[in-house]
């Protein structure tokens, strides 16, 4: 279902987003921007996701990634954000985990971000999550700045931590693979 958000951040009247779930129509749209955003990134060569991959995570028989749109008034998709829901150990309830934010350039400041952002905050809200959370490049100030803007804050204190490629494989092999099996359906 489609939602129409007014959040324009210039504060302009008549740009309007259109927040809807992502169809299977968008997936080289959003390929298309997951790219872009690399590049924005500064790691144009990182992404090694496919159409059909994305296809399959997004809509798969039991997906676990979701996408949002946000469209302007003339149907054209202008961002979106791809999320999966977290869950808090301490407030023993999901949160929802924002791991792209992206709206093209010649969009910005229109508030199509506020919007995406908008609607997974109202997702939370409604569903009784605790929180939507996610990370940022320590060098990207525009974006710093906009989530200060909504409220956001970050994490003080709390450094990311990841395992991947070659220290992933080795630590994993460790590990057979029936061991997680009944973790892998949790």
């Amino acid at each position: 279902m489609a939602q129409l958000v007014a959040a324009p951040a210039d504060g302009k009247l008549g740009i309007m987003s259109v927040i809807r779930p992502a169809t299977a129509a968008d997936v080289p749209t959003i390929l298309r921007m997951i790219h872009e955003l690399a590049h924005y990134e500064k790691e144009p060569d990182a992404v090694r996701n496919t159409p059909e991959m994305l296809h399959a995570a997004l809509f798969g028989p039991e997906p676990r990634v979701f996408a949002t749109m946000a469209e302007n008034g003339a149907g054209d998709v202008q961002g979106f954000a791809l999320w999966f829901l977290n869950y808090s150990t301490w407030e023993g309830v999901h949160g929802i985990y924002l791991e792209d934010l992206y709206v093209s350039p010649d969009a910005r400041g229109e508030g199509h971000g506020k919007a995406l952002l908008q609607h997974l905050a109202g997702e939370a809200v409604a569903k009784g999550y605790a929180r939507v959370e996610w990370s940022v490049l320590d060098w990207n100030e525009p974006s710093i700045n906009f989530y200060r803007s909504l409220g956001a804050a970050p994490m003080d204190g709390w450094s990311t931590f990841r395992l991947t490629g070659e220290p992933l494989a080795q630590f994993g092999a460790t590990v057979s693979g029936s061991q997680l099996d009944g973790a892998a359906r949790a």
